[in-house]
C-alpha cells in the first residue's frame, strides 16, 4: 500500500479526526461496537473500540489480506485511553530472512514468550491517555536476530480509544511533534481547563524488550484458550510507563 510512498519523517495509518478514519481499515465486531465518540478527556473525537471477547472486536489494515502496508520506518506510535479493560494490538512485520513475525501486545499477561513466527508480551498502561513506542527494528533483531525491512499489517483490538497511529523514522520530542501529532494538540490546551493532570497527558508506554532468557509462565484472557505448553516461554520484567 505505502511501498511506492516517499516514506520519512512521519506517517499516518489512522486519525480519528479525518474525514474517513477507516478508509483502510477493515473492521469486526462481535457483541461490541467501533464508534467515533467525543473523549471528555481530550476534548476530541476519538475511535472507541469496546467488546466483550477482545479477540472478535478489531480492525485491520490492510482491508485485503493478501495486501502489505509497506511501511519501511521502524517506529510505530499509538496514542490510546486505557479503557481498564483487555486490550491487545499486533504488528506483523518482514525480516531480511524473508519471514513475517508477528508481535502481539497485550495489558493482560505477565511476561514475553518468543515462538519462531510470533511473539507476544505484556504492556503496562498509566490511567487515561497514553503514547505506545514501539521500536519494531529492535524487538525483530533481539527476538530473531534478523533486521526489520517493513511493516506488513497492524491489528488493533478491543477494549480502547484511538486518537492516532503513525510511524515515524526515529522518536521524537514532545518539541518536535508536530500539534496533530500530540495527545493534547497544544500546550494552552492543558493550561486552559481540560481537568486532566499532567501524567493523564501524555504518559509513553513501551512493551518490553523480547530477548531469550529463562522460562516463566504467561496469563491469558479466558476466552483465548490455552496455547502449546512444549513452546519455550522467556520471562521479562513488567513493562514501565513513563509519566508527563
Amino acid at each position: 500500500m505505502f511501498r511506492n510512498t516517499y516514506q520519512k519523517g512521519f506517517l499516518s495509518i489512522f486519525y480519528s479526526l479525518g474525514s474517513k478514519p477507516l478508509s483502510i481499515w477493515k473492521t469486526n465486531v462481535q457483541n461490541g461496537h467501533i464508534k467515533r465518540l467525543l473523549d471528555d478527556g481530550v476534548q476530541s473525537i476519538a475511535l472507541e473500540i469496546m467488546g466483550s471477547n477482545v479477540a472478535t472486536t478489531y480492525i485491520t489494515t490492510p482491508i485485503d489480506p493478501k495486501q502489505s502496508l509497506g511501511i519501511k520506518l521502524p517506529f510505530l506510535v499509538l496514542l490510546v485511553k486505557n479503557m481498564r479493560k483487555f486490550f491487545s494490538f499486533e504488528v506483523t512485520i518482514l525480516d531480511d530472512k524473508n519471514m513475517h513475525r508477528r508481535f502481539r501486545v497485550s495489558n493482560y499477561q505477565s511476561t514475553t514468550r518468543v515462538k519462531p513466527f510470533s511473539t507476544s508480551m505484556p504492556l503496562g498502561l498509566s490511567p487515561g491517555w497514553n503514547q505506545i513506542q514501539f521500536n519494531l527494528a529492535d524487538f525483530t533483531r533481539r527476538a530473531y536476530g534478523s533486521n526489520y525491512v517493513e511493516t506488513c499489517r497492524v491489528q488493533i483490538h478491543a477494549n480502547v480509544r484511538i486518537r492516532r497511529i503513525y510511524f515515524t523514522d526515529r522518536l521524537y520530542t514532545e518539541e518536535e511533534l508536530p500539534p496533530e501529532f500530540r495527545i493534547m494538540t497544544s500546550q494552552t490546551d492543558v493550561r486552559r481547563g481540560s481537568g486532566l493532570q499532567k501524567k493523564d497527558i501524555r504518559p509513553e508506554a513501551r512493551p518490553p524488550t523480547p530477548e531469550k532468557g529463562d522460562h516463566g509462565t504467561i496469563e491469558r484472557p479466558p476466552e483465548e484458550g490455552r496455547e502449546d505448553e512444549k513452546e519455550p516461554k522467556v520471562c521479562m520484567a513488567a513493562c514501565a510507563t513513563g509519566q508527563y
